[in-house]
């Protein structure tokens, strides 16, 4: 089977990471390899982003697809994800997105959707009828209920628990360390602070921090 060339959409720390991802991939005899980092706009590259494997632009993106097969977001904040994956999206539908999943997660595949645009770092663990939407990310040892519903261009960051039943609706944040209690909905857009105990419904939109968690009091 031919090796599908990953480009990876970003070119800093968690662009890093998901070049690593597809390497552990490749390492466990998936048909895959590095293509390289691009990004949105080169003269906004910055001291921590790895130049040297930046191939070009969005406009390069759309010029080269000769030179790869598939696409990743390495980009870790919802709203940037769900912009960069819907202005590609026309030119490189969604069979241009594989899932990218890492050789240690633990996951019920015959009962598991995984959408296109799909991430699962390392050490992630999901148990039965996870929904996996598309362009998600679950970061590093998140764990997975039964029946979670992780959300269009959600990111987990990690070490995050999320129970079964549990609804993240388009473009959610949780932060690390943080747990979504049995059967809560999180709104669309919504932000989840670090270490926070989300035990009820959080509306679209609001940021809930604490133990357990409530909405952020504005300044």
């Amino acid at each position: 089977m031919a090796r599908r060339r990953i480009l990876v959409l970003g070119a800093g720390g968690l662009a890093r990471e998901v070049k690593w991802l597809v390497e552990e991939m490749a390492a466990a005899g998936e048909p895959v390899e590095f293509a390289g980092y691009a990004v949105s706009d080169l003269s906004r590259i910055g001291a921590h982003d790895s130049l040297a494997d930046v191939r070009g632009d969005l406009g390069w993106v759309r010029e080269s697809r000769a030179d790869f097969e598939g696409l990743a977001l390495g980009i870790g904040t919802p709203a940037a994800r769900l912009k960069v994956s819907a202005e590609l999206l026309p030119d490189f539908p969604e069979d241009w997105w594989p899932a990218l999943v890492h050789p240690s997660v633990r996951l019920d595949r015959r009962s598991a959707r995984l959408a296109p645009g799909v991430l699962l770092c390392a050490g992630v663990v999901g148990t039965v009828n996870v929904d996996l939407q598309p362009f998600c990310m679950v970061n590093l040892a998140c764990t997975l209920g039964h029946e979670a519903r992780i959300g269009r261009g959600s990111v987990l960051n990690p070490t995050v628990n999320i129970s079964g039943g549990v609804v993240l609706e388009e473009g959610v944040l949780v932060g690390t360390g943080a747990q979504v209690l049995q059967y809560v909905t999180v709104g669309k857009g919504a932000t989840v602070g670090a270490g926070a105990v989300v035990t009820r419904d959080v509306a679209a939109g609001v940021t809930v921090v604490g133990m357990p968690a409530k909405p952020l009091s504005p300044r």
